[in-house]
């Protein structure tokens, strides 16, 4: 007999109800795996509707970029900084997730310089969460948010 066998004439009292268990047992969990894995590929879509954007990359960007520029001008200190702050992040997040793969934009000047952008005040969002931006930072996105401004339109 072969060493990883197991014999379960020795080990069980009803040897052929205790393969059938170990069958059944493993036939099941692939089957509920199997299962798992072709539903889970139905749920994505939903996912990706709770995305903030719509898929057309000019309205898109030209959206966070207004968001952003209410975000970052939001007074110190006050509850709308907090939500716009929260807000702002999610933007940046879905923006990013939507776009960052797609090779038909991820070229483009206005892409480039949003990314510039946006990596820039997630960062100092991530390392001062309490803090409101600094007038340095605040100018050069608000620089930056122009020439995405001016590369959209150039661009379409």
């Amino acid at each position: 007999m072969d060493n990883n066998s197991f014999d379960y004439m020795k080990h069980y009292q009803f040897p052929l109800l205790a393969r059938f268990l170990d069958r059944f047992l493993a036939r099941s969990l692939a089957l509920v795996l199997v299962a798992c894995l072709a539903l889970s590929s139905y749920a994505a879509p939903a996912w990706a509707a709770r995305s903030a954007m719509s898929g057309n990359y000019v309205e898109d960007t030209s959206a966070v970029v207004t968001a952003l520029r209410d975000a970052i001008s939001a007074e110190e200190g006050s509850t709308e900084m907090k939500a716009a702050q929260l807000e702002s992040r999610k933007l940046i997040n879905d923006f990013a997730a939507r776009y960052r793969r797609d090779r038909t934009v991820n070229g483009l000047p206005s892409f480039l310089t949003m990314q510039t952008a946006l990596n820039a005040l997630a960062g100092h969002y991530s390392s001062y969460p309490n803090r409101p931006v600094p007038e340095k930072l605040k100018g050069r996105l608000l620089k930056e948010f122009k020439r995405v401004d001016i590369s959209l339109k150039r661009e379409s």
